[in-house]
């Protein structure tokens, strides 16, 4: 007999979380996920694929993985420090050092296991990190596995960063102080400012640590946000995901050649999780080299990004302060934002409602990401339908 209580919690929970307008339906796709997708039946421009660059569906990623699969089969086979470690991932990380100009590279089977791997590995309990406010839930995760004195500061508030900085280092309590910060973020778009955290962090010895999930492949010609700021040889660690511009998944930190060493002996993701597989370590060198061969594909992106900004920006939406291509519409209200995201997809777009605990309450938005695979004819089709939909509701 399963336990009444466990029971009793989640239906309790999961009702309420409906009745709030807080619980998100599951749309599986029946086709790839590219600028148009099929979802029960129905063909829809695809809004809210984080595939930047279009490359899930790209065929030369598509036949390297093939290769791969052929010449060492559908799966690793081990960790990493027993027999895991393939050719291919001895590449793939030579080929990620190069492209974020750092001394070496490690790879992960996430993005979020990174910031699991990398902050616990480091950071202890003799230690402080200054994280931003919105910082990516596995930032925050990686933080608490690694039992630091964890402090928040005010979303790209420079003045909070240093007041915080001053107090940790004046406290004399900690061994070291890492400042955190995600290059992109993810909700809004805006660009943390790696400058003057460069700076900061050069005034009172702080480690810097940078997420560039949603900055490699789209800012510094797709080097990333570190990249963007010239700021290469003053970022202790790099991270991102190898799932969004570079269109596969898994994850990596670049780094210092000593950091690495460390990471492959001290993080726990790395040395007791099966390593990535051998046809997505494929897809995603090719797609790395893709990536430093050409910049056809981010200047795409970006095109379409200010494309799409001007359209709704122009029927009078509320697209924040995004300086990526990442373009919200900041509704507010819950309701009406899920409301607004239903009659979206059903007119043709699917662009999902984003609501608490991804965002504050409040804050309610449809988040759209244009891509370097979408047409304009696309783009002036899903701005039709928000025009449409948008006077339908009142929104504009």
């Amino acid at each position: 007999m399963t336990s009444q209580r466990l029971h009793s919690f989640l239906v309790d929970n999961l009702q309420e979380l409906k009745q709030k307008n807080l619980y998100n339906v599951i749309d599986p796709l029946e086709s790839p996920n590219g600028s148009v997708i099929t979802i029960n039946g129905k063909s829809l421009i695809n809004l809210s694929s984080n595939n930047y660059l279009g490359l899930a569906t790209d065929q030369r990623l598509k036949n390297a993985a093939i290769n791969a699969i052929n010449t060492f089969g559908v799966g690793s086979g081990a960790v990493r420090t027993i027999n895991g470690t393939l050719t291919l991932h001895a590449i793939l990380e030579e080929r990620l050092a190069k492209f974020k100009q750092t001394e070496a590279a490690i790879s992960y089977q996430s993005g979020f296991n990174c910031n699991m791997a990398a902050i616990s590995a480091v950071m202890d309990e003799n230690d402080a990190i200054l994280s931003d406010e919105l910082n990516h839930a596995s930032i925050i995760d990686g933080c608490r596995l690694s039992k630091a004195k964890i402090i928040r500061y005010q979303h790209s508030n420079m003045e909070d960063l240093k007041k915080q900085a001053i107090q940790a280092k004046n406290s004399g309590r900690f061994n070291k102080i890492m400042v955190i910060t995600d290059g992109v973020f993810s909700m809004d778009g805006d660009i943390a400012k790696l400058p003057e955290i460069v700076e900061i962090a050069q005034e009172f010895d702080l480690i810097t640590y940078v997420d560039d999930a949603h900055g490699s492949g789209v800012l510094g010609k797709g080097a990333g946000t570190v990249k963007h700021f010239g700021l290469s040889d003053k970022i202790d660690f790099q991270i991102g995901t190898l799932s969004k511009a570079i269109g596969v998944i898994g994850g990596y930190v670049a780094g210092k050649q000593a950091l690495i060493d460390w990471l492959k002996v001290r993080s726990r993701p790395f040395l007791f999780s099966t390593a990535m597989t051998p046809q997505d370590t494929a897809a995603c060198i090719k797609a790395i080299s893709i990536l430093m061969e050409s910049s056809e594909l981010n200047e795409r992106l970006w095109e379409n990004g200010y494309y799409l900004k001007k359209g709704l920006k122009e029927l009078g939406f509320n697209i924040g302060k995004s300086e990526t291509p990442i373009t919200p519409c900041i509704i507010g209200d819950e309701v009406q934002t899920q409301e607004f995201s239903r009659r979206l997809i059903e007119a043709g777009v699917y662009a999902k409602a984003i609501v608490f605990p991804t965002v504050a309450k409040g804050t309610g938005r449809v988040r759209n990401m244009p891509t370097a695979a979408h047409t304009k004819e696309m783009l002036d089709s899903a701005i039709a339908i928000y025009e449409k939909v948008g006077k339908q509701m009142g929104l504009i």
